[in-house]
């Protein structure tokens, strides 16, 4: 996919007015979105969610085991946009899904951003490069970012070799993200063990529903994966950290996440001059790469909502 700006990257044409669910995007990769109108009314900037890697916005929506998402509880008093990368959930399929680029997805949420903003960008894991390229474009549309768990941008991410032999004896090291190095001539698909070692492996995660969280996974972008990890330097970047700096950014990190470290979050929240929560620091323990699905997603969820109450967010 060329994801350089082209007539492929022109957004599908703007609506005025935003139904339950729509389509934004570019026109080479339209993405599918859920509108969670606030139900009270507000006056507060809207939110738009981004999931990680090999979800959809699923996860933002409803538990597995039965409960509320964060789309809902932050559309009590806000309106939500809940998006669906390209080629993944509801949005249509993406003959190019292999080679879909980090940037070609961020441009794609970048239109949805500029439709319905200044907005709070929520974004989790791969979706971080995004949020900081975005929101280096786009200031006057993104008015806070909240970053859980966030890839850094790879600015400040080591260059990885492209050998796969060498990328896998590094793939227990914590201080790189555990990384991993995939042909890109097919999407990648991961399986159980995958699930359970790194999304489904902390305390608070409601194991009981394991199964019905498997079924949410779907094959993700080869490319997209080296790019996370910054394989022959291939990883997003950002043009200048200083650009963040009137950005009000939060970035939250768990203590059972075996790919972000405190250090390594803490590091990324530095470079783009953000807070940084760990939450046990503020007694929340327990979760692990995915707080949104976690038993205690609630809690956490009041704890990002007062971030932006007290921003005027």
């Amino acid at each position: 996919m060329n994801s350089s700006a082209s007539a492929s990257a022109r957004p599908v044409a703007a609506r005025p007015a935003f139904g339950r669910a729509f389509f934004s995007g570019t026109a080479a990769c339209p993405i599918y979105v859920d509108h969670l109108p606030a139900r009270a009314g507000s006056h507060h900037r809207p939110v738009v969610m981004v999931h990680g890697g090999c979800h959809t916005g699923q996860c933002y929506l409803a538990t597995p085991d039965g409960r509320e998402g964060w789309a809902p509880r932050f559309a009590a008093d806000r309106d939500v946009f809940v998006v669906d990368w390209p080629g993944h959930g509801r949005s249509p399929a993406c003959e190019e899904l292999a080679s879909l680029s980090t940037q070609g997805i961020a441009e794609s949420i970048l239109v949805l951003v500029e439709q319905v903003g200044p907005a709070v960008l929520l974004v989790h894991s791969a979706s971080g490069p995004m949020a900081w390229w975005i929101a280096e474009r786009a200031q006057r549309s993104v008015a806070a970012v909240l970053g859980i768990a966030p890839g850094a941008p790879a600015n400040i991410l080591a260059v990885l070799p492209e050998d796969r032999e060498a990328v896998a004896r590094l793939s227990n090291d914590i201080s790189l993200g555990c990384p991993v190095m995939t042909p890109e001539d097919r999407p990648v698909s991961v399986g159980d063990a995958f699930m359970r070692d790194f999304w489904a492996n902390a305390p608070r995660f409601p194991r009981h529903a394991f199964d019905q969280y498997r079924l949410s996974i779907v094959p993700e972008s080869a490319r997209l994966f080296n790019e996370r990890f910054n394989i022959g330097g291939r990883g997003l970047r950002i043009g200048n950290p200083a650009s963040l700096a009137q950005t009000p950014i939060l970035i939250v990190t768990g203590d059972h996440d075996p790919r972000h470290p405190r250090a390594m979050d803490e590091a990324t929240a530095r470079y783009v001059g953000a807070e940084f929560l760990w939450l046990p620091d503020e007694g929340i323990e327990g979760n692990g790469h995915m707080p949104m699905i976690e038993d205690n997603s609630d809690a956490i969820a009041g704890r990002l909502l007062r971030w932006l109450d007290e921003r005027g967010l």
